[in-house]
């Protein structure tokens, strides 16, 4: 069965790359779940949080030989690969492959190893490094993307193994996440693989919409990164005490006016999250 098809012009050596790079989207497009959820064989020693990630190069690495046609398709849908990934940021769900694809070509022509942290897209350039944040646990970690997929109209990157396991993707199987580009010589943001900080030192002015008040931090966590994957907004976890009792408050902001409040209150309503109340600073 033919699972890609590289339009001509395309050089056919093109079209059998990407076909031997992704030749698990049979795989991918029968199961639900994904590839990644297949038991792991034995293999090298088992990847941990301690693998470090890839080094973003001083200067803009060449695109690969394979991998970057005009366009390909997939399952009857065109891909149009970009010439310059400066800038990018998506939001979707991550998903991973392992052991059935290891040591075989990716649609780079480099050979997948499941221990390093790598990534599949299907239009980012080959290869482009990338910052990924699960959204559920606030881990983080940079991938080098050398591979192409996932071909599910929900997911948005297909992780190695090694990489689902230090952003705690391998174990649920998938999970949701951000992704921002780095360019040569851009430092991430922060550490990866680390969360994000619970709150800030210095509270910014303005208002804030209160979304929840918990006594337990995980519940704040798990409120603070659903609001996250839901809206590109600033969420914050702030301890208080209230009647000798601890607290954790989930705020979202700042906010420059309170009709501004009003609207993301009733944005948040229609999504699901009804708890809320403005807080000026």
């Amino acid at each position: 069965m033919k699972l890609i098809r590289v339009i001509p012009p395309l050089a056919t050596e093109v079209g059998r790359n990407l076909t031997y790079g992704y030749a698990f989207l049979l795989c991918l497009g029968l199961l639900a779940t994904g590839c990644g959820t297949a038991p792991l064989r034995q293999g090298p020693a088992s990847p941990t949080a301690r693998i470090p990630d890839p080094t973003p190069p001083v200067r803009d690495e060449p695109l690969s030989r394979y991998g970057n046609p005009e366009f390909y398709e997939v399952f009857g849908r065109r891909y149009r690969p970009l010439k310059n990934a400066a800038g990018f940021a998506e939001r979707g769900i991550a998903s991973w492959y392992g052991p059935d694809f290891h040591l075989r070509r990716t649609s780079s022509g480099e050979t997948y190893d499941m221990y390093k942290m790598t990534a599949a897209h299907r239009v980012l350039p080959l290869p482009t490094y990338v910052e990924v944040t699960n959204l559920e646990n606030g881990r983080r970690a940079i991938v080098r993307v050398n591979d192409r997929g996932p071909f599910k109209d929900e997911r948005v990157i297909d992780l190695s193994y090694a990489a689902a396991v230090k952003l705690g993707v391998h174990r649920p199987g998938t999970a949701r996440v951000k992704l921002r580009t780095i360019a040569p010589g851009d430092p991430p943001a922060v550490r990866a693989a680390t969360p994000p900080p619970l709150h800030r030192s210095r509270k910014r002015s303005g208002y804030y919409l209160q979304v929840g008040a918990f006594s337990v931090m995980g519940n704040a966590e798990r409120l603070r990164n659903r609001i996250l994957a839901l809206l590109d907004k600033n969420v914050e976890i702030r301890p208080n005490v209230i009647a000798d009792k601890s607290y954790y408050l989930v705020h979202v902001g700042p906010l420059a006016t309170t009709a501004a409040a009003s609207r993301l209150a009733a944005r948040l309503t229609r999504m699901g999250v009804r708890d809320h109340r403005v807080i000026e600073n």
